[in-house]
């Protein structure tokens, strides 16, 4: 069960967002992940809960910042309740999407559990619902996701293969790159690992499924 901490930033202007403290882990029927989330001052932001089936699908969603709430899964495409701080009103959505997406380090391991890209296949697009700081609104993206690398790293507790995947922004055209080893990601865009007590969990290989 990796447990770890990463620091969150601004990825134009590097301006600090805070840090996330996590623990993840695979299960029988697919993978977990809960953080708590700080300011950049040290103050308590938010938390994040995510689990997803054996096919990557976002099976329940819990994320707080500050007193905004989402609470979310996978239903006739992608379907959430955000709730307002006073909590007296809550107001419900739904997509045809694939999974979401925000700022925390799980979507990026959540997507790649979804799409099983395989090396050297063309980039695979994918719509999603991403939760927006810092009312987590919600935002529906599509992106185009390929794996361009994998490579074997000695370590002290054996080979860590670690994957490069290029990312775009369908509509903007960006492009950029995350490192991702096991379910720990290891730099991203606004995303920096700073520690990790145990080494990532080996997921295993799934079946390529067909284009969407």
């Amino acid at each position: 069960m990796p447990r770890g901490r990463y620091s969150l930033h601004d990825p134009h202007d590097r301006t600090p967002l805070g840090e996330e403290q996590f623990h993840c882990a695979p299960g029988p029927s697919g993978w977990r992940y809960v953080a708590q989330t700080t300011a950049p001052s040290g103050d308590h932001h938010g938390s994040v809960d995510l689990a997803i089936d054996d096919l990557g699908r976002p099976i329940r969603l819990e994320l707080q910042a500050r007193e905004w709430r989402v609470r979310g899964a996978a239903l006739d495409g992608v379907t959430w309740v955000r709730t307002d701080p006073s909590g007296e009103h809550a107001s419900e959505g739904s997509v045809r999407a694939h999974s979401f997406t925000g700022t925390s380090p799980a979507f990026l391991i959540a997507t790649t559990r979804l799409l099983r890209l395989t090396p050297g296949s063309p980039s695979t697009r994918v719509r999603l619902v991403a939760f927006t700081d810092p009312v987590l609104a919600p935002l529906t993206i599509e992106q185009s996701w390929a794996l361009v690398n994998s490579e074997a790293h000695p370590t002290d507790n054996g080979p860590l293969t670690v994957h490069e995947y290029q990312v775009g922004t369908v509509d903007t055209g960006e492009l950029h790159t995350v490192h991702i080893a096991g379910d720990v990601v290891l730099s991203a865009p606004g995303i920096e690992l700073e520690d990790l007590d145990t080494p990532p969990s080996a997921l295993p290989d799934l079946p390529v499924l067909p284009d969407r």
